[in-house]
């Protein structure tokens, strides 16, 4: 009798587990790539004329206005301004001049990411939910901040030619041209003209601006929430929460001149009228592009920089971005 005894119940697995389980992190996949695809599409627009203001593109006249302390000074015109010129160029449909390639950029990235994160999984993440979890070693966050930078880096590879592609479709836009019209005429266009190379022109800045982003904003949100937030303070939690995203807006100030580099860079020499003088001296290297453009920022302070006036009077240009890209004007 003793043999017949009822074993204890194997424990019941729901059937197909294991394939409800990959259906589900698919979709969670899905989801992501539809909400990074979502986000591109309505910051396009700001991206679009970001980018024709960084070429040094100025259709429209500053005006002149007063600062606080009642100097006369040029206004740049704001966002608002400049999409509405966009829209009666090219109508409301020119505001997305460049989306399609950058869609399919955020998707490669995406997914890229996604691949990564599952052939290298990384287990015991660092989370800020409560002080416990925040209170890691220094070796955990370096090792975590080191398979995010790998990640960043490969997406970034991956992605970076439809990238190339997306930044010359919206500069297009300065000197009316069609040559990189369709994703796959400007696939073989810049294969034609410049090899596989051309396809990741601007590419070492990005990846440096990304890989110092990352660490800087990591690490210094892991000293704060360390050493600066004390535990008794009653809303601790919250503000270790809160750490990252705004340490994450302040070095963003410091990596920007990488992302300006290499989104001029993406432009630079191929053909179009924005990236050739007077917009841009051709560059040899993104080396060269940065000391070109820090010696036009020396003495100012990236975010006022001078012009000359035929009376030889030096006023200031209030600019919207952190940016000291010449205009198309004689900027002196």
């Amino acid at each position: 009798m003793a043999a017949m005894a009822a074993l204890p119940p194997e424990p019941l697995s729901p059937p197909g587990g294991g394939a409800a389980e990959a259906a589900g992190a698919e979709g969670a996949e899905g989801l992501f790539v539809l909400l990074g695809a979502g986000l591109a599409a309505a910051s396009h627009p700001l991206l679009y004329v970001k980018l024709l203001v960084q070429v040094g593109h100025e259709p429209l006249p500053p005006t002149i206005g007063r600062n606080v302390l009642g100097r006369k000074v040029l206004y740049l015109p704001g966002f608002f301004t400049y999409a509405r010129h966009i829209v009666e160029v090219d109508g409301k449909r020119g505001l997305f001049r460049g989306l399609t390639p950058r869609l399919i950029s955020s998707t490669l990235s995406t997914i890229t990411r996604g691949s990564v994160k599952k052939a290298f999984p990384l287990e015991d993440m660092e989370h800020v939910s409560n002080k416990d979890d925040v209170k890691t070693s220094l070796r955990k966050v370096v090792r975590e901040t080191s398979h995010e930078m790998m990640m960043q880096c490969v997406s970034r590879v991956v992605s970076h030619p439809l990238h190339v592609i997306s930044m010359r479709c919206m500069v297009q836009f300065v000197g009316r041209e069609v040559k990189y019209s369709g994703v796959f005429r400007a696939i073989g266009r810049i294969f034609k003209e410049e090899g596989i190379l051309g396809f990741f022109v601007g590419l070492v800045p990005h990846i440096l601006g990304d890989v110092i982003f990352l660490w800087c904003c990591n690490l210094l949100a892991h000293f704060i929430n360390t050493y600066a937030v004390d535990d008794n303070f009653s809303q601790a939690s919250v503000i270790r929460s809160y750490t990252k995203f705004v340490m994450g807006i302040a070095v963003s100030m410091l990596t920007y001149p990488f992302l300006l580099v290499g989104d001029l860079m993406a432009v630079n020499n191929c053909g179009l009228r924005a990236g050739l003088p007077p917009y841009a001296p051709v560059f040899a290297s993104w080396i060269h592009c940065w000391r070109y453009l820090s010696a036009q920022c020396s003495g100012s302070s990236g975010v006022l920089c001078k012009v000359q006036f035929g009376d030889g009077v030096g006023t200031k240009l209030q600019v919207t971005e952190v940016s000291c890209v010449p205009s198309s004007a004689n900027l002196h």
